[in-house]
Formats: structure tokens, C-alpha cells, sequence
């Protein structure tokens, strides 16, 4: 899986989001509301509210917030915005191509925002769709390998999906990536949780069709930063590339934390 998956290419970033607490609080926030918004506030109906709740909690947003945000998307609470989806692209060192995901009340602030952070950190906005083609919508669900006192493996989670039947099923380190049609998100979820055992997230996203190899760290720096700058912004929700380090670089960039 290319970009920036939870395991393998963010590793070093950990301690970055970590600084950015509050700014991913809000980012989950807004997520329940939507969902809640689209679907309904009960869970048990309202997968992609389930979902989100659940990406929440393992991020320890307090449940009180987690349930206010659940009655004000679904209209039992005031004070809910209406948000609307947006995509920008762009492309960054290398030829890396970058896919923004924005979710927000105010199209005129995030398109402003969105080009300052991309053209002050020396990447350039692409026109509309040149980018989006690189990428496929899939259902990326994150399991990590331990789970309550054992070490999960990738027959285990084949075992458990076999008739979900997850597209692929990636080691990525610390924990397993599941790779599926948008369509099939819940079904595969489900399945793991059958078998049970616990998941970290379950989303759907914008998975790159190609790797960009990025083989310098002063381009994988530049690129951080670019990114840094898109995710720090409000109405950012996701960023998505097709750049793939290679270990060499992995490497120095996680002995720069």
C-alpha cells in the first residue's frame, strides 16, 4: 500500500501527530458527525458511524465529546455544521503525486489554505483529476499484531477472512494492512471481529495505483513537510501520496525523531 499508512511509512511521525492531538480530536470529530449525519446516530445501523467511533476511541477522544458529536450530526443536539467533501491535488519532489482530502463548512478557506501549504513548501497544485486517476477508493482496514497476550499472523487473519476475501493482506511492521473493494469494508471488518479479534481502523481511502520511489532524504524531507503543513490545516482530513521510501531513507528519517 503506498503513501502513508499507519505501520510503515509514518513511523517516524509518531511523535509529530502525537504534538498534533488536538487537531486530530477535531479531524475524528467532524468524522462521527458526518457519518452520523448521513446514516443516522445509532451505530449498530450506521456502519461508517460504528467505524468512526471506533478510529475515535482507539485514539482516546473522550467519550463524552464522541457522544456530542454524535447528537449534533444527527440533528438530536444543536450547533452541527453542514460539511462538504473536497479534493485538491498536487505534486510534490520527485513527482510524487499528492491527493488532499478536505471536509469542511467553508469552500472558499480551505481551497486559500490548501494553496499556501502547498506552494510555500515547494509543491505545485495540479488541475483537477490528473492526480485523482493515480488513485483507487478501497476499504483499508489496520490490525495490529498483538492482540490480548498473542501474536496474530497473516494465516490467522486468512483464516478468519477467507470468506470476506480481503483483496490483499499486507505486513507492514507492527501490525497487518487488509486491502479491500470499497463495498466489501464492512464485510471484511465483521469477519475480524468474528474470528475475534481486534481492529485498529477501518476506512475507506485512496489507495496509489504505482509507487513513486523516493530515494534521498532531502526529498523525503521536503515532502514531509509539505504534508505536515496540508494535515496541520482544519479542514484537512487525509492526505494521500504514491511515494514509497526506501529503507535507507526509512531509516534516516526515523533517527531524526
Amino acid at each position: 500500500m503506498s503513501g502513508h499508512s499507519k505501520w510503515a511509512t509514518t513511523k517516524h511521525k509518531k511523535a509529530a501527530i502525537d504534538a498534533k492531538r488536538g487537531k486530530l480530536f477535531a479531524k475524528l470529530i467532524k468524522n462521527i458527525e458526518v457519518a452520523a449525519r448521513m446514516g443516522g446516530g445509532d451505530p449498530s445501523g450506521n456502519p461508517t458511524l460504528y467505524d468512526a467511533i471506533q478510529k475515535a476511541k482507539k485514539n482516546s477522544v473522550p467519550a463524552d465529546n464522541i457522544d456530542r458529536a454524535v447528537k449534533r450530526g444527527s440533528g438530536a443536539e444543536g450547533g452541527g455544521a453542514s460539511y462538504d467533501t473536497i479534493m485538491y491535488e498536487a505534486y510534490g519532489p520527485s513527482s510524487v503525486a499528492i491527493l488532499i482530502e478536505c471536509l469542511t463548512d467553508n469552500r472558499n478557506r480551505a481551497f486559500a489554505d490548501v494553496r499556501i501549504a502547498v506552494t510555500r513548501n515547494g509543491a505545485t497544485l495540479a488541475d483537477g483529476g490528473s492526480v485523482q486517476r493515480l488513485f483507487t477508493r478501497k476499504g483499508v482496514i489496520e490490525v495490529a499484531k498483538k492482540q490480548d497476550g498473542r501474536t496474530l499472523t497473516e494465516d490467522d487473519l486468512l483464516e478468519a477472512t477467507m470468506e470476506a476475501m480481503p483483496e490483499e493482506i499486507n505486513d507492514a511492521g507492527e501490525g497487518f494492512t487488509l486491502l479491500t473493494d470499497a463495498s466489501d469494508l464492512v464485510e471484511v471488518r465483521k469477519a475480524i471481529q468474528a474470528a475475534g479479534y481486534d481492529y485498529e481502523s477501518a476506512d475507506v481511502a485512496f489507495v496509489a495505483s504505482f509507487d513513486q520511489a523516493i530515494d534521498t532524504v532531502e526529498a523525503a524531507q521536503k515532502l514531509e513537510r509539505i504534508v505536515d503543513a496540508l494535515e496541520d490545516l482544519d479542514d484537512v482530513q487525509n492526505v494521500y501520496t504514491n511515494a514509497q521510501y526506501s529503507p535507507e531513507v526509512e531509516a534516516a528519517l526515523a533517527d531524526e525523531d
